[in-house]
């Protein structure tokens, strides 16, 4: 796998697992403990959770920036992980409001704009070297492979420490159960039965005091997920060793020799920073007035202000690749609206709308160990069936006969029913794109021998289309199924509450299925723009324009608020139908454009 790639590229990943378990840790439980500790609905908790990874990316180009100006792209890198540490150890302390929580978030989000952007340059600059250029696609996706091996392990972790001190205070976990005991709190909760029956299911006693009952469960259930946060700070602690002990494998870069057309910049820097600020502030008066939303203004307004900012500082020379690189961040944008939704909307259907039990051989897919076992099958049977070596055969069979017979003793000894948690759907992204890396290389290997690899851009134009498709299968999932609006509804100036029936709810191969045809689109898309950005960056701006990069996946990230606002409003498949138009558009404007952007990366048919 490695063969022909420089030894850094395994520092570079290895060190990313830290950010990438912390990363998936939050995907699978931010909006459910905030809905849990806080009793927030889901619009409350998709903003905090929009503005969350709204901060991850947009902070990424002020660490461009610190680096750029500095060269120093491994000390930045080193400040974001301690600084990441420290959030995480916050987010980790039980009890905090809700203000010290945000602050936690913000500390977070602030590390991982020095750490990601700069890390996703210094491999790139690894590949600028002429011996490696040519694998450049091929390392990103070993890159975007190799990280997220951490990412796999985060949710099984996370609800594997919430379940753990449930069980400590007497209790099981049920996902509906922290939103019913707010709404009991407040008044607002009809179905009293359903409550008393969730009650007695969930605790190691009968309940006679259904006040006490919900008041430590909150407890408890956010507790949980707080210690789920300490595992997140540990794993970073991991990454900040390998990263001191191995880092002097990744290339340290000198400092830009200035041109005459650079020497005398200072003033236009000053006029293109003033630009840009006022055009985000303006960009933020508009939106107020036009969708009450200054937030959302002031993200786009960012965007903006970095676009007139680019124009301004680069040369004549540099602008058409400045151009190209900026209509390829605009797409990014309503991709990672799209995408994201996995760790929001996708993940309400998860804990709403999705079965809370399931058969013997389904549950292996929802517990650590048989996965594992699972997955050692399906691997020795690709190396018994695909590998020409007799030995490598020999020991694909071996593991074939024996994971697989390990696999058929978690399904003989399964209940007929079991409890799954919604959180471990997130494990089902990382898990594609470990598995799925290979082939999909495989397939652009064969094609490059022929001469008829798609071009960097066209790959993202497809991954659009992809991503398209992975919406219509939830879509169809969601056809006839109640809506949310139709069980949280205002009666007399108040909310009134009802769980979502067991009528409503489906079984997990849809939203697996979901999560599988969206790796594919993330393969196709995020690993090749990246590709695309190291290599077409110019290079006074390789910090920068990777910022830039994290700063429309930032953008995109402030739009996740869409699917949480429509959540109670429209019905499910209407809800679906703006991601499916977001990605079609998407991608029919980079095959528009498809000419210039391979005329940026040299792409010659």
């Amino acid at each position: 796998m490695m063969k022909g790639h420089p030894k850094g590229l395994l520092v570079a990943f290895f060190s990313n697992m830290g950010e990438r378990f912390g990363f998936y840790t939050m995907m699978a439980i931010l909006v459910l403990f905030l809905q849990a500790r806080y009793g927030l609905s889901e619009s409350q908790a998709g903003d905090y959770y929009s503005w969350f990874y709204f901060g991850i990316y947009a902070l990424a180009l002020i660490g461009g920036i610190i680096a750029d100006a500095t060269r120093k792209y491994k000390f930045v890198i080193l400040m974001g992980i301690i600084i990441m540490f420290a959030g995480y150890v916050l987010m980790a302390i039980p009890g905090n409001p809700l203000a010290i929580t945000a602050i936690g978030l913000f500390t977070i989000a602030l590390g991982n704009g020095l750490f990601k952007g700069n890390l996703q340059a210094v491999v790139g600059q690894m590949y600028d070297n002429p011996l490696y250029s040519k694998v450049r696609d091929t390392a990103f996706m070993i890159f975007y492979m190799g990280i997220n091996i951490g990412a796999f392990f985060a949710p099984y972790a996370a609800t594997g420490i919430r379940n753990w001190f449930l069980r400590t205070q007497g209790f099981e976990h049920d996902g509906s159960l922290p939103a019913m005991c707010h709404a009991f709190e407040a008044g607002t909760l009809e179905d009293m039965t359903k409550f008393q029956e969730l009650a007695n299911k969930v605790s190691d006693t009968t309940v006679t005091d259904l006040h006490a009952f919900a008041g430590k469960y909150i407890d408890a259930f956010s507790k949980g997920y707080n210690y789920a946060f300490g595992i997140a700070a540990g794993a970073m602690v991991i990454s900040l060793l390998v990263y001191i002990v191995f880092n002097k494998l990744l290339p340290s870069v000198e400092k830009v020799v200035k041109t005459e057309g650079t020497q005398n910049k200072a003033t236009a820097n000053v006029v293109s920073f003033l630009l840009a600020a006022g055009l985000m502030v303006a960009t933020s008066v508009i939106f107020y007035f036009l969708m009450n939303d200054l937030a959302l203004g002031a993200a786009v307004g960012l965007f903006i202000g970095f676009v007139a900012m680019m124009y301004q500082i680069s040369t004549k020379e540099e602008r058409p690749r400045v151009t190209s690189l900026i209509l390829v961040f605009v797409v990014v944008i309503f991709f990672w609206m799209s995408f994201h939704q996995n760790g929001l909307t996708l993940t309400f259907f998860a804990r709403d709308y999705t079965v809370k039990n399931v058969g013997p051989f389904t549950n292996i897919f929802f517990k650590l160990e048989s996965m594992l076992a699972f997955i050692g099958s399906v691997a020795g049977l690709v190396l018994l069936i695909f590998n020409k070596k007799g030995s490598n055969r020999l020991i694909g069979g071996a593991m074939a006969i024996v994971f697989g017979a390990l696999t058929g003793y978690f399904i003989a000894t399964n209940p007929a029913s079991n409890p799954i948690e919604p959180e471990k759907f997130q494990s089902f992204n990382p898990l594609f794109i470990v598995s799925l890396t290979f082939p999909v290389m495989a397939v652009f290997t064969w094609l490059r021998n022929k001469n008829m690899e798609p071009s960097t851009p066209k790959k993202i134009g497809i991954g659009m289309i992809i991503a398209a498709i992975g919406f219509v299968v939830i879509l169809i999932a969601s056809i006839g199924l109640v809506s949310p609006h139709e069980l949280q509804y205002v009666e007399n100036g108040v909310t009134k509450y009802n769980p979502v029936p067991d009528s409503s709810r489906v079984v997990p191969y849809w939203l697996i299925s979901t999560y599988l045809i969206l790796t594919i689109a993330e393969l196709f898309l995020s690993p090749m723009g990246l590709s695309f950005v190291s290599k077409v960056a110019p290079a006074r701006f390789q910090g920068l324009m990777q910022g830039g990069w994290l700063l429309a996946t930032a953008v995109g990230n402030k739009f996740l608020f869409i699917g949480s606002d429509f959540w109670g409003k429209l019905e499910l498949w209407q809800l679906w139908s703006i991601f499916i138009v977001s990605c079609i558009l998407s991608a029919v404007f980079i095959f528009l454009i498809l000419k210039r952007l391979e005329r940026a990366t040299g792409h010659r048919k």
